[in-house]
C-alpha cells in the first residue's frame, strides 16, 4: 500500500509537530515494521491498533500490511473486558495499545520520527489483492464484536473511486479529525489524500477544545478539504471563528442524516458552497457517494448519485428496482468480503453481490438517492411506519432547536408512538408544548411526536453517532426523578 502514494504525499501529526515527507514516512514504517517482526508477527497474522493516535496509527497500519498482516482497527476506548473480547473474536498475533490485553504480545503507541536513515530490508512480497487487508471492530461491549473485513482490493477499489469522483486539487491540504478507526475517518479522509499525494495534517479526535479552534487551525494549515460528520458542526458553529482566509475548497459531511438547514449554515462557515452530503458505510469502505450544496435541487437526505457501482432499492415484495422507495441496496467494487468469521450473518446482507444496508431511501428518474432512514429505527405507530430521521430533521428545522432524536416509546393502543429529545439553542429554551404545538404545524397526524423531552445533550457512541435506545433511557429516567 506504500506505494499507492506518490512521493508528493507528506504526513503531519498536529499533537505532535512532526512531519514526515515521503522518505521519512517509509523510514518510519520500516522501523516499526521491524519492531512488529521482533514479537513474531508473520505475513496472515493479525494485529491490532487500538490506539488511534494521529500518524503513528498510519504507520502502524503500513507496516502490518508490508509484512502482510491483516491490520485490526478498534477505539483506543474499549475497557479491559472489551479488549479480552475483541481478541478471543481475532486471535490477535500483536495488540498496540496503550495498556496491555491479557494472553497477546503487546506494544505501546510509538511517534514515528522524522528521519530519513533506515536500514535495508528486501522488499517484501505483495501480498495477493483479494487477501485480508483491514479489519474494523465494534466494539463488542455486551455481546461478540462484529468485524467487517476489507481486502487489499477492496480498498484499492474504494481509494481510485474516491479519486475519480474528487478534484485531486481539493487535496492539496487535507485535515483529518475523524476517529481513526472506522472507515470514514481512515479511508476516506486519510488514505485518499495520500493517494492523491497531498499534505495530510492529522488530529483524529480533537475534543470541544479543539473544535473551538478549528477556524484558526484551518487557517494555519490553509486546509483545502476535510470530512465531518453533522453532530461535529452543531459544535464548531456554536464554538468556533470561521476560517478567515478562505482556502477551504470542499469538505464533506457525512455517517448521520443532514437536514437543508445545517448544509447551508456549514457552507457558510466555511466559505465555500462545495459542502457534500455523502453517503457510505464500514461494509462498503467508506463513500459511495454524494451531492454537493453548489448542485443545488436539495433536499433533507439527499446524497446523490453512486461514485462507482450500481444502488437499486428493494421493494416491499422483495423486488430489486432501479427507481422508487425501499431499502438501499450497493453493488460495488469496495465490498467487503463479509464479516469476520460469520458467514451467516455475511450471507443476510450480502445476496449476489448485493450489499442490503439496512436503510431506506428514494431512487429518482436523475439517478440520485434521498436518505430517509434506518429500518431498525422506524417507530410502528398503528401499523405506519414512520422514521425517526424524518422527526429528527423536522424538529431541527424549529429556531430554537439545535438538534433532535426521535425514538419509539410503547403504547397499548398504536403499539408504538413517537418519542423525541431536543437539545434547545440557549438561551431561548422552548417549552415541550410549544414544541408539539409547532409540530401540529408541520407534520402528518400519525407522524406527530406524542411526547418532547427537552435536555442538556444527546449520549452519543464512541463514533459521535447517536444511539437512540440510550437517548430514551435518558427521557424516560428523567421523567421518573
Amino acid at each position: 500500500m506504500l506505494g499507492l502514494f506518490p512521493t508528493t504525499a507528506r504526513l503531519r501529526d498536529h499533537r505532535l509537530s512532526v512531519e514526515l515527507d515521503h522518505a521519512a514516512l517509509v523510514a518510519a514504517v520500516i522501523r516499526r515494521e521491524a519492531a512488529f517482526l521482533e514479537t513474531g508477527v508473520t505475513a496472515g497474522a493479525r494485529v491490532v491498533l487500538g490506539h488511534g493516535e494521529g500518524a503513528g496509527f498510519i504507520v502502524d497500519l503500513l507496516a502490518a500490511w508490508r509484512i502482510g498482516a491483516v491490520a485490526v482497527a478498534v477505539t483506543p476506548s474499549l475497557t479491559p473486558a472489551e479488549r479480552l473480547r475483541v481478541a478471543a473474536s481475532t486471535s490477535p498475533a500483536l495488540w498496540i495499545g496503550r495498556e496491555e490485553t491479557e494472553g497477546v504480545a503487546w506494544l505501546p503507541p510509538q511517534a514515528p520520527v522524522p528521519e530519513h536513515a533506515f536500514p535495508a530490508r528486501v522488499v517484501p512480497k505483495a501480498p495477493a489483492l483479494d487477501a485480508p487487508a483491514l479489519v474494523l471492530m465494534t466494539s463488542g461491549t455486551t455481546s461478540r464484536p462484529k468485524g467487517v473485513v476489507h481486502s487489499h482490493r477492496s480498498l484499492h477499489a474504494r481509494i481510485a473511486l474516491n479519486l475519480a469522483y474528487m478534484d485531486r486539487r481539493d487535496l492539496d491540504r487535507s485535515l483529518a479529525l475523524m476517529p481513526m478507526h472506522f472507515g470514514h475517518g481512515l479511508i476516506g479522509n486519510c488514505l485518499t489524500p495520500l493517494a492523491a499525494g497531498g499534505n495530510l495534517i492529522v488530529w483524529p479526535e480533537p475534543g470541544m477544545a479543539g473544535f473551538a479552534m478549528l477556524g484558526e487551525l484551518i487557517d494555519t494549515h490553509e486546509i483545502t478539504f476535510m470530512s465531518s460528520v453533522p453532530a461535529m458542526w452543531r459544535i464548531v458553529l456554536r464554538a468556533s471563528h470561521p476560517p478567515q482566509k478562505n482556502s477551504l475548497r470542499r469538505v464533506h459531511v457525512g455517517s448521520a442524516p443532514l437536514s437543508v438547514a445545517l448544509w447551508e449554515s456549514v457552507a457558510r462557515w466555511c466559505g465555500t458552497r462545495r459542502i457534500v452530503n455523502t453517503y457510505g458505510t464500514t461494509e462498503t469502505a467508506n463513500w459511495i457517494g454524494g451531492h454537493s450544496l453548489d448542485d443545488g435541487d436539495l433536499a433533507d437526505g439527499l446524497v446523490g448519485r453512486p461514485w462507482g457501482g450500481m444502488i437499486r432499492v428493494v421493494r416491499s415484495d422483495g423486488e430489486f428496482a432501479a427507481m422508487g422507495e425501499g431499502e438501499v441496496a450497493i453493488a460495488t467494487p469496495s465490498l467487503m468480503t463479509g464479516y469476520l468469521d460469520e458467514p451467516e450473518l455475511t450471507a443476510k446482507v450480502v445476496r449476489g453481490g448485493w450489499f442490503l444496508t439496512g436503510d431506506r431511501g428514494v431512487f429518482d428518474a436523475a439517478g440520485r438517492l434521498r436518505l430517509i432512514g434506518r429500518r431498525e429505527h422506524e417507530i410502528n405507530n398503528g401499523g405506519t411506519k414512520i422514521p425517526a430521521e424524518e422527526i429528527d430533521l423536522l424538529l431541527e428545522r424549529h429556531p430554537d432547536v439545535a438538534e433532535a432524536c426521535a425514538f419509539s416509546l410503547p403504547d397499548a393502543i398504536a403499539g408504538e408512538i413517537v418519542g423525541a429529545a431536543v437539545v434547545p439553542v440557549r438561551p431561548r429554551i422552548p417549552t415541550a408544548g410549544e414544541l408539539l404545538a409547532w409540530c401540529q404545524t408541520q407534520i402528518r397526524k400519525e407522524a406527530l411526536p406524542t411526547r418532547i423531552f427537552v435536555v442538556e445533550s444527546l449520549p452519543r457512541t464512541e463514533r459521535g453517532k447517536i444511539d437512540r435506545n440510550d437517548v430514551r433511557r435518558l427521557c424516560l429516567a428523567q421523567t421518573s426523578e
